[in-house]
């Protein structure tokens, strides 16, 4: 693998000195660059479609390079790795299963993933980023966690108005749930090696609906995931454990994730206190970049890091961009996270 020229992300992630606090932000590529809104415009085809062309991919990957991040995270999507086993996902515009997954049998028809040869594209696209990056900037993979994915399964669609409904299937099935979520484990742990293998420089899990997950379901169904993940992965690549908006710190540091990219709801002063070397990514709160002044973003920038001390911190959202979000907020934010992040 090329050298890099910028390893900040990975030498925080290694414990290693730094001169300045990283950063990059979860959805950097899309929704709120007009360069995006405008290939997608002149592309035209579903999201589907992109995620499965190479060169696409790895324009819209690189787009936030720009920004002047020290990171960049792979275009795709996370229910990419579900489409080899029988479980295809279309984009109309949201996701959409034809038949959503509610029975074992649909589990056990579920096929087991090999990526590489089943996902090729993808390695292709993350060689290719490497290949244009020439080492000047480390890429992150990511994956979606299983109860994440069983989410949309269960919902055959996306499931951010369902949540109740799901929640309330998954109590009331528990061989199906533990059944689908022990074969999306397995699938998980060999899509992530298989991004590693590829040439990502660190992984992310995205456990996106933590914030509705309660603390009884998320010890019983969520937490042995993570620890099969995690010591599942090949070891010479950090990985990041994303949980949206989840109280559940003292879980989190179980997980075996090198850091934790945490919420809000988590007060990242008192975090350190628990844990003082423990990485931590975050958390300043995207509605103030979709919604705030940049007098705002400035102070919750600076807010950020006086909780943090600037050690042992990758400076993130709490969640990904939204789509309102005006792209010179963006802009401000990073370069403010870089004008203020040394140490």
């Amino acid at each position: 693998m090329t050298p890099l020229k910028n390893d900040r992300l990975l030498r925080v992630l290694n414990h290693l000195p730094v001169d300045r606090v990283p950063i990059w932000l979860m959805r950097q590529a899309g929704r709120t660059d007009p360069e995006y809104s405008q290939l997608r415009k002149k592309d035209g085809r579903p999201l589907e479609k992109l995620f499965s062309d190479v060169e696409i991919s790895i324009k819209i990957s690189l787009l936030p390079k720009k920004l002047g991040v020290d990171a960049i995270i792979m275009f795709q999507d996370i229910l990419t790795p579900l489409t080899p086993t029988g479980t295809v996902f279309r984009f109309a515009p949201g996701p959409v299963l034809e038949e959503p997954v509610r029975t074992l049998n649909q589990v056990k028809a579920i096929r087991q993933l090999d990526s590489e040869t089943q996902l090729r594209t993808v390695g292709q696209i993350i060689k290719g980023i490497n290949e244009k990056l020439n080492g000047e900037l480390p890429l992150l993979g990511f994956a979606g966690s299983p109860m994440s994915l069983a989410f949309f399964m269960i919902a055959g669609s996306s499931p951010n108005q369902k949540h109740k409904d799901i929640l309330a299937f998954i109590k009331e099935n528990p061989v199906f749930t533990q059944a689908l979520l022990e074969r999306l484990t397995e699938l998980t742990v060999d899509y992530l090696n298989y991004q590693i293998s590829s040439g990502a420089h660190a992984v992310q899990l995205f456990e996106s609906f933590a914030d509705v997950i309660s603390l009884e379901l998320y010890e019983k169904y969520v937490q042995p995931t993570h620890e099969k993940i995690f010591s599942s992965l090949n070891p010479n690549s950090p990985s990041i454990l994303f949980t949206k908006e989840s109280p559940n710190l003292e879980l989190m540091l179980q997980s075996g994730a090198k850091a934790l990219s945490v919420g809000n709801c988590i007060d990242l002063e008192a975090a350190k206190k628990l844990a003082p070397e423990v990485i931590f990514q975050g958390n300043v709160d995207n509605k103030i970049l979709a919604d705030g002044s940049k007098e705002d973003i400035t102070k919750a920038v600076c807010k950020c890091f006086a909780e943090t001390s600037r050690k042992n911190h990758i400076l993130n959202l709490n969640h990904g961009l939204l789509a309102r979000t005006p792209f010179e907020n963006v802009q401000h934010f990073v370069n403010v996270a870089k004008d203020l992040g040394g140490i």
